[in-house]
């Protein structure tokens, strides 16, 4: 079936699917768990119980979204046995002590503590619940600190030497874990984790304001959210232009790549392309509408700067033009228009009418995925833009891969796809009930119910069972 496709080809499509429903469950978490943190501390502050309603309802989402984060993640250690042995092989002196920090500090954390959180309300202390949410919310920021720091490595690797059988070692730690675009990674991936949520959190409130304008849970959801739109949104803008200088600074083909630049600007001022269709063959950027000065101004902060084009490279080392252009301009458009909803909310607040702002709360429903779009085509943004490389400048994708034959990845791949598509599907379609079903006093916590066994269960113990009634009809026979 797949005989005559390129395996690694194959194995990137793979990956690049699977990680694609990886990101954003984490997203979300790393988010949704903040705000719990924030919900139960407002609550134990003025004892009003609409935080602790809201944090109920969205504990049970949160449970879900953590359970298939960690699944979807654990496919990507099997990949990079099974497809990317070379890539681990090399790189695992360096990447393997990382997730390892990763699993021992965050990933135990979170575990530990999860159960406390989720069904601990009425077992623990206030303040030590609220300690279990707190930590649960610090390790989700662990784990994104590790993660980042991995992925960070491999954009702009340091601090690191080769051995003689080709593998990257470590020679600084602190050099490698806080190479030179980490920060701005860091900074950027945990803001975008921050707005996902706010407006997912918003849409889920603007929904039922839909529906009923006096239901304070939904206030409170829509309020909060938006606040959050309005303050981190242009934080946001501003995080992304730093990340952009650096990565201008070392990884210049790849911003050459998004802006469209396939010529170097000797002659004058870079202009920053808005829209068009990039034309790799010819070198040119077809039907450009184009703002004179502005790319200048904005990666070397001078109207006559100069900025590198793709010319300035080897033609093998471009990344594909057209699809890291494309994903990085609806990403800056979704920031934009999230900055948007913030100023429009600030307006209705001046104006006191923020729960009755029809077209505010529609906005803000149609708005509710965005954030998922934006952290994906962030995501498509920095991967492809670092191709043809797998360690930034030092080992290519095409000397990453195993030595496994096209048929064996397609069929991994065509598994993956219908596995994730039904497990997920599943998931995600009842996440949107939890959603939909409207927020009421009196919210319950998780249920605590201990689950039935369905297997495991002998048939000497079965009998010995206090809730058989069969009165040990199934002893062994002899008894």
């Amino acid at each position: 079936m797949f005989e005559g496709f390129d395996p690694v080809l194959l194995a990137r499509i793979q990956f690049g699917f699977t990680i694609s429903f990886h990101i954003i469950f984490p997203a979300f978490s790393i988010g949704l768990a903040s705000y719990l943190a924030v919900l139960e501390g407002l609550w134990l502050w003025t004892g009003k119980s609409v935080y602790h309603d809201t944090f109920n309802f969205w504990l049970k989402i949160f449970a879900i979204v953590f359970g298939m984060g960690v699944v979807s993640g654990i496919v990507m250690s099997y990949q990079f046995g099974t497809n990317w042995s070379v890539f681990s092989d090399k790189t695992g002196p360096i990447l393997g002590p990382l997730m390892g920090y990763e699993v021992l500090s965050a990933f135990f954390l979170e575990a530990g503590f999860l159960g406390v959180m989720l069904f601990g309300q009425k077992r623990v202390g206030k303040g030590l619940h609220f300690a279990a949410t707190f930590i649960v919310a610090l390790g989700t920021f662990m784990s994104a600190f590790w993660i980042l720091s991995v992925n960070s490595w491999m954009q702009t690797p340091a601090g690191y030497a080769m051995n003689a059988a080709g593998q990257f070692i470590p020679e600084d730690w602190w050099a490698i874990i806080f190479n030179p675009s980490f920060p701005y990674r860091l900074v950027h991936m945990v803001l975008a984790a921050y707005l996902t949520t706010a407006f997912i959190v918003g849409a889920v409130g603007a929904f039922h304001l839909l529906r009923d304008r006096t239901n304070a849970a939904a206030r409170v959801m829509f309020s909060m959210a938006l606040w959050m739109a309005t303050i981190v949104a242009p934080i946001q803008i501003v995080a992304g232009d730093f990340h952009g200088i650096n990565t201008l600074e070392h990884q210049p083909a790849k911003v050459a790549a998004m802006e469209g630049h396939f010529q170097t600007n000797t002659d004058g001022p870079m202009p920053l392309t808005l829209f068009g269709i990039p034309n790799m063959e010819e070198g040119r950027v077809d039907y450009a509408l184009e703002v004179p000065y502005l790319s200048s101004l904005i990666l070397t902060h001078s109207l006559d700067g100069q900025v590198k084009g793709l010319n300035e490279f080897p033609r093998e080392d471009w990344p594909n033009v057209g699809i890291v252009f494309w994903t990085f301009r609806v990403m800056v458009a979704i920031g934009f228009a999230m900055l948007g909803i913030g100023l429009w909310s600030l307006y209705t607040r001046w104006r006191s009418s923020i729960y009755e702002a029809t077209w505010l709360q529609r906005a803000a429903v149609t708005m509710g995925p965005s954030g998922f779009v934006a952290v994906l085509c962030g995501w498509i943004t920095t991967e492809v833009g670092r191709q043809p490389y797998t360690v930034y400048g030092l080992l290519r994708t095409s000397e990453s891969h195993s030595p496994i034959a096209a048929e064996a990845v397609g069929t991994s791949l065509v598994a993956f796809v219908v596995v994730y598509f039904v497990l997920f599907g599943a998931g995600t379609f009842y996440i949107l009930r939890l959603m939909g079903k409207t927020p009421v006093p009196g919210e319950d916590e998780p249920s605590r119910a201990e689950p039935t066994r369905a297997a495991g269960i002998t048939p000497a113990a079965q009998a010995m069972h206090p809730d058989n009634k069969t009165g040990g009809a199934h002893a062994a026979p002899g008894e």
